[in-house]
C-alpha cells in the first residue's frame, strides 16, 4: 500500500503540475493577444511610464469611455493590469501595470520600456536619473519603481536635497515592495556629474556670439547639472571671465567688447543646448571712457 500511494502520490502531483503549466501557457497566449492590439500596446507603453487615469488612457489613444473599458477588461483578464485608487483621498482611480509580478514584469520590460525610454531619448539610454526637489520622496520613489520594473542603470537627486530620506516614503516604497532603506539624498550635480569636471562637460560659446540687449550684453555658458547657489562668478583685473562651480574653476578669455564691462549679474536658463548660466554684462563707464578717449 505504501508504494501504491507514493506513487499515486506521484501521479497526482504531475498532473497538478500539468495543469498549471497549462494554465500558465493559456495565460501568456491571452497576454500576447492582449498585447497584440495596437491600442492596448500603446496603453502599455504609457503605463510603464507610471499609473495613469482611464480619462488619461481615453485621452491618449482617442476612444470614447465604452471602447476604452473594453480594452482594459482585455488586460485585466491577461492579468497585465489593475485598478488602484488614490492613497490620499481613495477617490480617484488610476490604472497600474502589475510590475510587482516577477512574470508580468519579465513579460514586459524584455522589450517595450526599452523602446519607450530610447524614443524620449533619441538614443540607447546608459542611465536613467529622476529629479525632485528635495530628492526625499518622489524622485526616489520613482527610481525604486524603474529599478525593479527596468534593468537600465537608474539615480536620483535633489535640485535642493534634504538631509534624509522622509520615512513616509520610506513607508509609502515598503507598502508597495519598493526598498527605500538606506538610500540617502543627492544633489543633482553630484548623481549627474560625480567627481568630473561640470564646465568640461560643456562648451564656452564663441565669442562671435556675445548677444546684445541695448547697453547691455549676455554670454551663455553651459553648465549642466549645477545649481544657481553652486555658482560664482567674477571678473578680473585683466578682464577674463572667472566661473567657479564647486571645486571647479574656469577662466575665459572675454572679446573686447566684454573687457570693457562689468559682470551685472547671472541666472540659470534652459536653451535648446541644455543648461546654461546666463552671465550679463553692462558697461563699466570708466573703462569706455578711457577706451573712448584713446
Amino acid at each position: 500500500m505504501p508504494v501504491n500511494g507514493s506513487a499515486a502520490d506521484r501521479a497526482d502531483r504531475a498532473d497538478r503540475a500539468d495543469r498549471a503549466d497549462r494554465a500558465s501557457l493559456v495565460l501568456r497566449a491571452r497576454r500576447h493577444a492582449a498585447l497584440g492590439e495596437p491600442v492596448r500596446l500603446a496603453m502599455v507603453d504609457h503605463l510603464l511610464l507610471g499609473d495613469a487615469s482611464p480619462g488619461e488612457l481615453g485621452d491618449l489613444v482617442d476612444l470614447p469611455t465604452n471602447l476604452l473599458a473594453h480594452h482594459l477588461k482585455a488586460l485585466d483578464e491577461a492579468e497585465l493590469i489593475r485598478r488602484v485608487r488614490s492613497e490620499g483621498d481613495r477617490r480617484r482611480s488610476y490604472v497600474q501595470l502589475r510590475l510587482d509580478d516577477a512574470q508580468v514584469a519579465a513579460f514586459l520590460t524584455g522589450s517595450p520600456l526599452t523602446t519607450v525610454a530610447r524614443a524620449a531619448a533619441g538614443e540607447a539610454v546608459v542611465r536613467v536619473v529622476f529629479v525632485c526637489t528635495h530628492n526625499s520622496a518622489r524622485s526616489q520613489l520613482a527610481a525604486a519603481a524603474w529599478a525593479r520594473a527596468s534593468a537600465i542603470p537608474v539615480a536620483s537627486a535633489g535640485t535642493h536635497p534634504a538631509g534624509r530620506v522622509h520615512p513616509r516614503a520610506v513607508a509609502a516604497g515598503r507598502r508597495h515592495g519598493l526598498r527605500l532603506d538606506g538610500a540617502r539624498t543627492s544633489t543633482l550635480a553630484d548623481t549627474v556629474l560625480g567627481t568630473s569636471d561640470p564646465l568640461d562637460l560643456g562648451a564656452v560659446r564663441a565669442s562671435t556670439e556675445v548677444q546684445a540687449d541695448g547697453d547691455r550684453w549676455f554670454l551663455d555658458v553651459s553648465v549642466p547639472g549645477a545649481s544657481i547657489e553652486d555658482l560664482d562668478i567674477a571678473m578680473t583685473d585683466d578682464g577674463d571671465l572667472v566661473v567657479d562651480l564647486g571645486p571647479h574653476r574656469r577662466v575665459i578669455a572675454l572679446p573686447a567688447v566684454l573687457r570693457r564691462c562689468e559682470v551685472s549679474g547671472a541666472r540659470l536658463d534652459l536653451t535648446d543646448a541644455g543648461q546654461v548660466v546666463r552671465v550679463h554684462f553692462e558697461r563699466d563707464l570708466a573703462l569706455w571712457s578711457a577706451g573712448s578717449a584713446s
